[in-house]
């Protein structure tokens, strides 16, 4: 198969972290009390022909058998990439033999040179012998130059065979998926008209534990910023997605085409860090940091409330630090335009900046738990504790 030299530019990868999300966050409010979708759809059909059409997964999708075809041929260009870059590695090997025979020919037709140079100053029996002992080693070289040349053939015509292997078979899958693309939107009106019966009874996955519900904070102040923290938190959520299309190009191009990129891990565990940080605020609003409550859950709510001021001193020493800390990292990385180390060279600043950031959404949303701590500290029916906030699902 033909070799890939995409690399991600760092404008599409800020503009993917930035758009993706909010196109998905429409999408899926779109489709919320929409009607009822039928059981196969065209849109997610054309779009796992676009993303896997290679290996079948369309027709997978609409439950055709044709998946078999396009597994095996995708099986088999993977058996062929596996010889043609042992036919590679022939070719390379061969080359660096010609190369090699070539330079001891040209070290040995200098030192012929300044021999016969020697024996014509001094003819004597020590410069003959010596002329003849390096005319020797370079007819040794030139005879060792006609079989690395004819192996380097023999390689190229290897090489040449598989690769015109593989991109015959790339050709017989791209003609199946240009008649797929014509094919679907029949193939899944087909689909949709077998599965109209109600589907049998099979196992149903247990209610989900609803999210925090905003409408039963006391304070204006705290509905706020459990607005914010959800959508920082829903926002960074659909990174996640994004990790599946760059790792599924990366496999892609590094077992089909064979050409692994220098980009696609550094972007995504980048990426992570970064929605690691900007999702504090949003785990502490639902409650979903790591926490030892075995004593805890046994107290009575203004004793929680109590414990939860106190120990909120620690967790502001530690936002603080984080904040402070954060923003000396980002500032020194904007100053100087730092880039990473790789071939890559993204910008670091961006993704420095998700430390100042993640900590003022973890402490606002700290400020706001305090604040209602305090009101039932107070009145212990001013509010209700964020462990209790979550109505039943």
């Amino acid at each position: 198969m033909p070799e890939l030299s995409f690399v991600l530019p760092h404008w599409l990868y800020w503009c993917g972290l930035l758009l993706f999300p909010l196109v998905a966050m429409f999408l899926y409010r779109r489709s919320r009390g929409g009607p009822p979708q039928q059981p196969v759809s065209l849109a997610i059909g054309y779009f796992l022909l676009l993303t896997g059409g290679f290996i079948g997964m369309h027709r997978l999708y609409v439950k055709s058998r044709w998946a078999v075809a396009f597994m095996t041929a995708f099986l088999v260009v993977l058996l062929v990439n596996v010889e043609a870059r042992s036919a590679r590695e022939g070719l390379s090997e061969a080359s660096n033999v010609i190369r090699l025979a070539e330079l001891k020919i040209s070290r040995g037709e200098r030192s012929v040179t300044k021999a016969q140079q020697r024996l014509e100053i001094s003819d004597s029996e020590r410069t003959r012998t010596k002329l003849e002992r390096q005319q020797a080693k370079l007819e040794g070289a030139r005879a060792a130059l006609e079989p690395a040349k004819r192996e380097h053939l023999l390689a190229a015509e290897t090489a040449d065979t598989w690769k015109g292997i593989a991109l015959t078979l790339g050709g017989a899958i791209l003609i199946m998926l240009l008649y797929d693309a014509l094919a679907l939107p029949g193939l899944v009106r087909r689909r949709n008209a077998l599965e109209r019966e109600p589907p049998e009874e099979t196992f149903q996955c247990p209610a989900v534990e609803q999210e925090h519900d905003d409408s039963r904070e006391p304070y204006t102040f705290n509905r706020a910023i459990s607005h914010i923290n959800a959508f920082a938190g829903e926002f960074v959520a659909y990174w996640s997605i994004i990790a599946v299309f760059v790792y599924y190009y990366e496999v892609i191009a590094r077992y089909v085409f064979n050409s692994p990129t220098n980009w696609a891990h550094e972007a995504m565990f980048l990426m992570f860090g970064m929605q690691y940080l900007i999702a504090g605020g949003f785990c502490l609003r639902e409650n979903a940091h790591v926490r030892v409550d075995v004593i805890y859950t046994q107290l009575s709510k203004r004793t929680k409330a109590i414990m939860d001021v106190v120990t909120s001193l620690f967790f502001f020493i530690f936002v603080l630090t984080l904040l402070g800390t954060g923003w000396i990292f980002f500032h020194d990385a904007y100053a100087i335009s730092e880039v990473s180390f790789t071939e890559w060279g993204i910008q670091y600043w961006p993704i420095k900046f998700a430390l100042p950031l993640g900590a003022v959404l973890l402490m606002l949303q700290g400020l706001a738990q305090l604040m209602k701590d305090i009101a039932v500290v107070r009145d212990t029916n001013a509010a209700e504790l964020d462990t209790e906030v979550r109505p039943e699902g």
